[in-house]
């Protein structure tokens, strides 16, 4: 799904291409900062996931996108949203690289995507987090989620289980 950049105070949040998919892996595949992500660590990285990382800027149903810092164009993080068929719910999801953690950056980022979908027409937005990751809950519940459930995620390709709590913000 292809938008128009989304622009917050320091960031771009635009569309992604296939040359992210290398940034990309980075974050989600690498044990610290993907440990809460649906995806495993893997030592190496196979063909056909590569490729499937790189199809994503094109997927129909899920709008991914690169933070990018305005002045210095550095990539920060990754994020997404998918609008449910009326547009009047989207579900988000947002990681920060690790070098840019701390900085503000991860409520820049959801904030921005509540922001287009309101422009949209959007009534609520939804969120997934993980249970043990105290930073990503303490972004939701600053920018107003309220918990709704809870839940839970197989690691893809591992016997590891995650808990997470469903969040909601009526906007």
């Amino acid at each position: 799904m292809k938008i128009e950049t989304i622009e917050t105070k320091r960031l771009y949040l635009r569309g992604f291409s296939k040359e992210d998919a290398p940034f990309a892996i980075s974050i989600w595949n690498d044990p610290k900062m993907g440990e809460y992500l649906p995806d495993p660590a893997m030592e190496e990285i196979h063909e056909s996931y590569l490729r499937s990382i790189e199809a994503l800027g094109e997927d129909k149903d899920c709008c991914y996108l690169i933070s990018v810092d305005k002045n210095t164009h550095e990539r920060i993080g990754t994020c997404s949203f998918i609008p449910d068929k009326e547009g009047k719910s989207y579900d988000i999801a947002y990681c920060v690289h690790e070098k840019h953690w701390g900085k503000g950056y991860a409520t820049e980022m959801a904030a921005g995507m509540i922001e287009h979908a309101r422009r949209q027409g959007a009534e609520k937005i939804t969120v997934s987090v993980n249970k043990e990751n105290a930073a990503s809950n303490a972004v939701v519940k600053k920018l107003g989620f309220a918990a709704v459930g809870e839940g839970s995620f197989q690691k893809r390709g591992t016997e590891r289980v995650l808990s997470d709590y469903k969040y909601e913000l009526r906007i």
